[in-house]
């Protein structure tokens, strides 16, 4: 007998005697990914099933199976009908009749001497009976349905038996009754009598009508798309699926109208007709070549995934050749190419007589004139309203309150499907008039209002909000106002990183609107490089530009050949935006700009002036970069009052600059890269002026002189100017706020009236090598020259916030003795300077947040702290050669300090009181090789990061770190001296690193709170059965990840544990009892009573490789196809907790000259949590213990893999992995097969061993409630974990 059921609510299970039914071409349709089939196979004699049919587990993918149609014979001609095995097979089996949709019975002569076939007809009939929708097929091979009807013949024999053993049985012969009126209902059903005709012409109508039924079920779906159903007939109508010729059938309408929905529809109702099918989606988004499309369209119609061509030229050959007698379906979707159709379905004569080829397109130019074309229609009101409805209010009829709400929406969109966002699917189509619907929306709008969303639409889609503004304010006023009115009206929105954007389908209707514009001769907007140069070349043809006046903008982010007309230019008397991006190469000169112009960007501008008759009087932005043949802009003086924004940066052949005295609102200056000025740098004006980039101005020797009042704010970067000093009256320059002089190689001094400006918040003169002092204040130093020395504050500067005096050459002095007074600073950069000692005064800084002074290797102490620097967070003292006493014994008293760099001093103690930084994240004390001991950690609580990189005297670590339960990363390469290292808690811990350690005595222990002792217990076996060859891992690590699944009853299991280990041996662990190799799907079986309540962990998983994604299921013995549990691991993502510590990145990079080079892959452990995989809502019943398969799908390329059940109570564990050895060696056919390819059974390992044998390397953990709870799950899995041995 064969079941067959489709593994989905409302599928069909096939029942009777039939084994073979199916042909080959009809097991190709059936496999296809949207049916599912299942075969299961029952029989008391598996030698009479054809050998195709058998599988390990006795199920089988229906792939798997190719019955011939003798073997379909010879077994009902065998007479060996199945029988009751066991109460279980009967309860599977009448679990599939009751929730298949269609039952095929197969009536032979010897049907009726199977009693177990007689009960399930009886279940079939009850079924059919009492259940809506449930269909009934009875087959009659070689048997008369009379015969059947009235139990004669062949029946009677059987009958007469059945009665005489029930004889003196009252509930047996009312059985018997069940069945004759059993047998006489079904004979009375519509079926085929099979006994004559060709046999397989015969199967394949059973099997058309099955699959028809199957259909219809499996495009239930489509119920809830409204208004589906009148597309649907009316395509079909046009497919006209009764003429047997090859027909191409254009699905055409706007984006969004619902054209692949349509398609797919057709595709699940109709492919079951088809000898084969296949559904390229979403053709217009291919980016890998026509060849690629033409290889999936082969590989799905002949049923073998294959390169079968290289170029498109081959691929029309091939297809032409390879399914010419072949009745396919093919659907193309979305294309908006010519070549889409040309080398996909080139030619009817490609495909077999009743093909059909169905596209989608947006352009219906694209379907062939002799093809045709069905047009989709929006919806009518009440369809329309109805999904209006379903989106907004998740129902069809909304609060009577929404009604109101409901018809304007409708009514607005004109019948769109997708109502809820009135314009988000709508399209424009030259020829469609769906487009002027788009129009009525932006026709409502204010005369700016459509200027701005034309220019949105045309050229800002997509560009920073901010820099848009200052176009758009250029040209018009109350911008903003009518920025806010178009996504008040749902035409532009602002993305998340403050983009402005619209709908794909909004912008083509922007677009259409000027393309209609350039068809009555009144273009106002120009983008598309082929319209440009048909205005610059074209100029004397008759084209729709050449006379019109309404050009108002052109943008071009590249173009080929660059030319201007200037007859073109001249009438464009409205031009307001000009972009240029740039272009390959350019043709003459320039003769002529438009003095209408409000926006001129014209990036590597190939002329050496602008054009001498240009007087924009009305321009606001003025941006040439990379000009490399600009020489000066023009000549004279030119009067540009509304001009803010001046960019000629990268313009390094530029020889004098323009007269800034014409330009009096000008804000923005940037002339970076003016590397050959040959003249004084003329005076600017400062009335408006708050940005003046001078930077890299290698030429330019002395500081421009800004005149007038001066704004609020102006910010100054000269950084690597040739500038030798600041002039006095920089002072005057109040409303600075931001002076970079980094790196100006010829700066001998800073004036004194430099603290004077009061606004200033940023000032860096950091690698100013030259930089001496006030000039009748120079100090001779040392043998190698001056030393600088910062004027003096004076109670000056009290807005500044961040002093970079970076490599200045300071010395004992350098620094002003009032550095204090600085009340407002927050960064200070003193790093790679020659003091000895610091001002006193400066912990009075009590604002100071960052205070960075490594590499000052002549540096004796810090001074006293005294109570000051109450804000400092960071503070680097690294390689400043410290003694033991350089640190203040009041460091402690820093409250706000978070990171600490001590790394290469020369200190062998800390000061005490460093242990009362309670605030502190980050302690790196790396490359201190004198250092011996570390202070208590004990408050120290918020620790993160510890680095002991290269402490190669350091003998031991507080125990104190052990209580950490918030640090991350620890680093303990190369301490060689290192013997005792404390207990380590991963609640957070996500590194290790412990590589040439090597006096270590033993691995750190692994220690926790109660939230991670499943891990622990994990963890802590693994580590002991690593560590029992004294053979420490290199690192280890741990990220956490978030958890995909649906768990009804709580939200908070939504992280799981990755441990990653750098092991020299590069094996698994052998505490994972079931291994294997090489594989993408990992199938473990589970033994009876597997699931201890309140006992059972989770399942312990070990893997080599890469972090890759994985798929675990949880699998019923008996497997209804809906029961599956479902667990996505996400480990190839980094965690929330990983983003959250970016500020620390810095750490890894710092460590990567210690990183061994290795190529072999690491291993990855974790615990798939038993609560995070079950869910009850989805179990349908079944208990836990009815799961008996747990499979684990691999991502990417995994070498080896372990696996184990994991307990609380591990005596109970062995028994366990006994029995489960046990069910993995046997025959496991009864479940689901396999699907590990090279999965090695011979690695089971049992992990008991006494206690006393791995006692000295387990140490005692803390008294506190929780370590000693810790403690005893320690002491009970090591038992378990440190000498492995095979079973027996």
């Amino acid at each position: 007998m064969v079941g067959m059921r489709y593994n989905m609510t409302g599928g069909f299970s096939i029942t009777g005697v039939c084994v073979a039914i199916l042909t080959k071409k009809v097991t190709k349709v059936l496999q296809d990914d949207s049916v599912g089939l299942e075969v299961v196979i029952h029989t008391d004699n598996p030698e009479l099933i054809p050998p195709q049919c058998l599988v390990a587990s006795r199920r089988a993918q229906l792939s798997a199976v190719s019955h011939s149609l003798c073997g379909f014979a010879g077994l009902l001609h065998s007479g060996n009908l199945p029988n009751a095995q066991s109460a279980h097979h009967k309860e599977e089996l009448l679990k599939a009749i009751k929730e298949s949709q269609v039952a095929l019975i197969v009536f032979s002569k010897n049907y009726a001497t199977s009693r177990w076939c007689l009960n399930e007809l009886v279940k079939i009939m009850e079924c059919y009976k009492n259940e809506n929708g449930k269909t009934v097929i009875p087959v009659f091979y070689d048997v008369d349905p009379s015969h059947v009807r009235y139990q004669s013949e062949s029946f009677a024999e059987s009958f007469a038996k059945h009665e005489l053993q029930f004889k003196d049985d009252v509930e047996g012969m009312q059985k018997v009754k069940r069945w004759r009126t059993a047998l006489c209902e079904a004979a009375d059903l519509k079926g085929h009598d099979i006994r004559q005709g060709v046999e397989s012409e015969n199967i394949q109508l059973i099997v058309n009508q099955v699959l028809s039924k199957l259909c219809k079920t499996s495009v239930s779906y489509l119920r809830d798309v409204v208004g589906i159903n009148i597309h649907l007939e009316e395509v079909k109508s046009q497919l006209k699926l009764e003429i047997n010729d090859v027909r191409i059938v254009g699905i055409w309408g706007m984006g969004g109208i619902g054209k692949m929905t349509i398609a797919r529809a057709i595709f699940d109702t109709l492919s079951y007709q088809f000898e084969a099918a296949c559904f390229i989606e979403d053709i217009k988004e291919n980016r890998c070549g026509m060849h690629s499309l033409q290889n999936i369209l082969l590989s799905e119609l002949l049923r073998e995934k294959d390169n079968y061509v290289n170029n498109k030229e081959d691929g029309k050959h091939v297809i032409a050749c390879r399914l010419p007698f072949k009745k396919v379906l093919v659907v193309l979707d979305d294309i908006d190419h010519r070549d889409h159709l040309d080398y996909l379905a080139g030619h009817p004569s490609w495909f077999g007589d009743g093909s059909r080829i169905i596209a989608t397109t947006k352009d219906k130019h694209l379907i062939g004139k002799n093809d045709v074309v069905y047009e989709v229609s929006t919806l009518v009101d009440c369809h329309a309203i109805k999904l209006f409805n379903q989106y907004a209010f998740k129902e069809e009829v909304p609060d009577e309150r929404f009604e109101k709400l409901s018809l304007e929406v409708v009514r607005h969109a004109k019948g769109l499907p997708l109502a809820l966002k009135v314009w988000e699917e709508m399209k424009n189509n030259s020829n469609s008039e769906i487009v002027e619907k788009l129009r009525i929306s932006y026709d409502r709008l204010e005369t700016i209002q459509q200027d701005i969303f034309l220019d949105i639409a045309c050229f800002f889609r997509g560009k920073v909000k901010d820099h848009i503004m200052q176009i758009l304010e250029s040209c018009y006023s109350g911008t903003n106002i009518g920025l806010c009115v178009l996504i008040d009206k749902s035409l532009v929105f602002i993305s998340e990183n403050n983009t402005t954007q619209m709908h794909d389908l909004i912008q083509e209707m922007g677009k259409y609107v000027v393309k209609m514009q350039k068809y009555s001769g009144e273009a106002s907007r120009l983008w598309d490089v082929e319209d440009f140069e048909e205005v610059m070349v074209n100029d004397t043809t008759n084209n729709p530009f050449i006379g019109t006046k309404a050009m108002e903008a052109i943008w071009l982010q590249y173009i080929q050949k660059l030319c201007f007309s200037e007859k073109s230019m001249k009438n464009m008397r409205r031009l307001r935006i000009l972009y240029i991006g740039g272009f390959h190469i350019h043709v003459d000169s320039i003769e002529y700009l438009p003095n209408s112009l409000r926006w001129l960007a014209f990036y590597h501008y190939p002329w050496e002036s602008l054009p001498e008759n240009f007087e924009p009087k009305r321009l606001v932005h003025l941006n040439l970069r990379f000009s490399l043949a600009l020489h000066h802009l023009w000549t004279g003086t030119k009067h540009l009052p509304s001009l803010r924004m001046l960019d000629l940066s990268y313009s390094t052949n530029l020889m004098r600059t323009p007269d800034f005295t014409g330009m009096p609102n000008l804000e923005y200056l940037n002339l970076s890269y003016y590397s050959n000025l040959e003249e004084r740098f003329p005076c600017v004006s400062g009335e408006s002026l708050e940005y003046l980039y001078l930077h890299d101005c290698y030429s330019l020797d002395t500081f421009p002189e800004i005149l007038g009042g001066m704004k609020l704010e102006l910010e100054i970067k000269m950084e690597r100017s040739g500038i030798r000093e600041l002039p006095s009256s920089i002072q005057h320059l109040t409303h600075i706020t931001k002076l970079n002089l980094k790196d100006m190689k010829k700066l001998v001094s800073l004036p004194s009236s430099i603290c004077m400006l009061k606004s200033l918040v940023e000032l860096d003169v950091s690698y100013c090598s030259k930089l001496e002092s006030l000039p009748e204040e120079i100090e001779v130093g040392l043998e190698d020259g001056v030393f600088f020395v910062f004027p003096r504050v004076n109670e000056g500067l009290r807005s500044l916030e961040d002093l970079d005096l970076g490599y200045c050459n300071l010395i004992d002095g350098g620094l002003p003795e009032d550095i204090g007074s600085l009340s407002s600073l927050k960064k200070l950069y003193l790093i790679g300077n020659n003091f000895e000692y610091l001002p006193r005064s400066i912990a009075q800084l009590g604002a100071l947040r960052h205070l960075y002074l490594s590499d000052c290797p002549n540096l004796k102490e810090f001074p006293q702290v005294n109570d000051g620097l109450r804000s400092l967070e960071d503070l680097d003292i690294s390689y400043c050669n410290l003694m033991d006493g350089g640190l203040p014994e009041d460091i402690g008293s820093l409250s706000s300090l978070q990171k600490l760099h001590l790394d290469g001093n020369n200190f062998e103690h800390l000061p005490r009181s460093i242990a009362q930084l309670g605030g502190l994240q980050f302690l790196d004390v790396s490359n201190c090789t004198r250092l011996k001991e570390l202070p208590d950690f004990i408050l120290m609580p918020e620790l993160y990061f510890l680095h002991l990189i290269d402490c190669m005297s350091l003998e031991e670590v507080h125990h104190s770190l052990g209580f950490f339960q918030k640090l991350t990363h620890l680093c303990l390469y190369n301490c060689k001296r290192l013997k005792r290292f404390p207990g380590m808690c991963i609640d957070s811990l996500k590194c290790i690193r412990t590589w040439g350690c090597s006096s270590l005595e033993s691995y750190p222990k692994i220690i926790g709170t109660m939230k991670v002792e499943s891990e622990i217990h994990m963890l802590d076996s693994v580590m002991c059965d690593l560590n029992s060859n004294s053979s420490f891992p290199h690192s280890l690590s741990q990220r956490i990840v978030s958890l995909q699944h649906d768990i009804s009853d709580s939200d908070l299991l939504s992280l799981i544990r990755v441990f990653t280990i750098d092991h020299p041996k590069k094996k698994i662990p052998s505490w994972f009892h079931h291994q294997g190799v090489d594989t993408s799907v990992v199938s473990v079986n589970l033994p009876e009573n597997w699931y201890v309540p309140d006992n059972f962990l989770g399942f312990a998983v070990c893997y080599s490789g890469e972090l890759i994604d994985i798929t675990a299921h949880l699998i019923p013995l008996c497997d209804d196809g809906m029961s599956w549990m479902t667990l996505e691991l996400n480990l190839s993502r980094d965690s929330k907790c990983d983003t959250e510590l970016s500020d620390y990145s810095e750490c890894e990079t710092e460590l990567s000259d210690y990183s061994e080079c290795d190529t072999e892959p690491t291993l990855h452990f974790f615990l798939v949590p038993f609560s995070s995989l079950w869910n009850t809502s989805k179990a349908n019943g079944k208990t836990l213990n009815d799961y008996r398969l747990i499979t684990l799908s691999f991502s990417g390329e995994m070498k080896k893999f372990g696996c184990r059940l994991l307990y609380k109570d591990d005596p109970e564990l062995g028994e366990t992995l006994l029995q489960m050895r046990e069910n993995n060696d046997e025959s496991t056919k009864r479940y689901i097969e396999i699907r590990s390819s090279r999965y090695n059974n011979s690695v089971h390992h049992d992990s008991v061993t006494n206690e006393a044998s791995c006692s000295s390397s387990m140490k005692q953990r803390s008294h506190s409630n929780i370590h000693g709870r810790v403690a005893r799950l320690f002491r009970n899995i090591a038992t378990l974990s440190c000498k492995p041995k095979n079973l027996a």
